[in-house]
C-alpha cells in the first residue's frame, strides 16, 4: 500500500510519499505552493492520506478537497487525545494540545522506550519532557527563530529555515539587522545549551531549524537525536 503523509504547519508543508517496498519520495514547500508541487511530484497511485495539521481549518478543508480531486481519496486527520501509544497527555482538555506536538513526543516515545525531551523548532520552539512510563511531564513554549525576526523586523518577508553552524552568527552585530539577527541566534543558541546541560536523557530534536539546534546540544556534550519526520512517524503511530 502508497502511503502519503503529511505534516502542515503555519508556514511549511512537509510530505512523504511510502510504498509497500520501503521506497519514499519526499518534500517540503510553502503552504500555499502544494498543490502545483505535489501534483507534479506524486505519479504513484496513493492508497491512504494521513495528515497533521496546525494550519487551520480553511486549509484543512482545501487539503480535503485536493485530495478528492486529485486522488480520490478521504484524508484522514490525526487528533491529540488522551492517550495514545502508550504516551499520556498532561492536559485537562487534549484538543487544547497542537497535534504536532502530540505526535512528535509519541513518535520519540516509541523510539526511546524510556524517559525523554522533545524538541520541534519551527515557528514556535516547543520543549516536552515524558516519563520513564509515557506521562508527558509537561513542556514550554517559546518563539522560534522565524517568527522572533518577523516580530523585531515587521519588513522582514522572507522566512529563514535550516540554518547550519557554519553561517550560525551570534557575536555582537555591528547594525541594527545583523544585531538583530545576532542576538535572536544568541538566544537560540542559550537555549540548546542550557538544555544540554540541565538534561543527561535522551533529547529527540524536529522542525526546520531542528538539525542546527541539534548540533548546538551537542556542542555541549547532550544526547540529542536528530529526527526531521518525527511528526509524520507519529501519524503511523495514531492512524495505522
Amino acid at each position: 500500500m502508497t502511503v502519503l503523509d503529511i505534516d502542515i504547519g503555519n508556514s511549511f508543508f512537509k510530505w512523504r510519499l511510502a510504498g509497500s517496498e520501503g521506497q519514499q519520495k519526499r518534500g517540503r514547500c510553502l503552504v500555499e505552493e502544494y498543490p502545483r508541487l505535489l501534483s507534479a511530484e506524486l505519479t504513484e497511485k496513493v492508497q491512504r492520506v494521513r495528515v497533521a495539521s496546525v494550519a487551520g481549518a480553511k486549509v484543512n478543508a482545501e487539503l480535503i478537497a485536493w485530495c478528492q480531486s486529485q486522488l480520490l481519496i478521504a484524508a484522514e486527520f490525526a487528533l491529540t487525545s488522551a492517550a495514545a501509544a502508550g504516551v499520556i497527555n498532561s492536559y485537562k482538555d487534549p484538543s487544547r494540545m497542537g497535534v504536532d506536538r502530540w505526535l512528535a513526543m509519541i513518535a520519540a516515545y516509541s523510539q526511546a522506550k524510556a524517559a525523554c525531551w522533545v524538541v520541534d523548532c519551527g515557528s514556535a520552539i516547543t520543549v516536552e519532557q515524558l516519563s520513564e512510563d509515557g506521562q508527558h511531564l509537561g513542556g514550554y513554549i517559546v518563539p522560534g527563530l522565524p517568527l522572533m525576526a518577523r516580530n523585531l523586523l515587521s519588513n522582514t518577508a522572507e522566512i529563514v529555515v535550516d540554518r547550519s553552524v557554519d553561517n550560525f552568527e551570534y557575536l555582537p552585530g555591528v547594525d541594527t539587522s545583523s544585531a538583530v539577527q545576532h542576538g535572536l541566534n544568541w538566544v537560540f543558541r542559550a537555549l540548546a545549551h542550557q538544555l544540554a546541560r540541565e538534561i543527561s536523557l535522551p533529547i529527540y530534536v524536529t522542525g526546520g531549524d531542528g538539525e542546527l539546534f541539534a548540533e548546538l546540544i551537542k556542542e555541549q556534550g547532550g544526547i540529542c537525536k536528530y529526527q526531521p519526520d518525527l511528526v509524520m512517524d507519529g501519524l503511523a503511530k495514531v492512524l495505522g
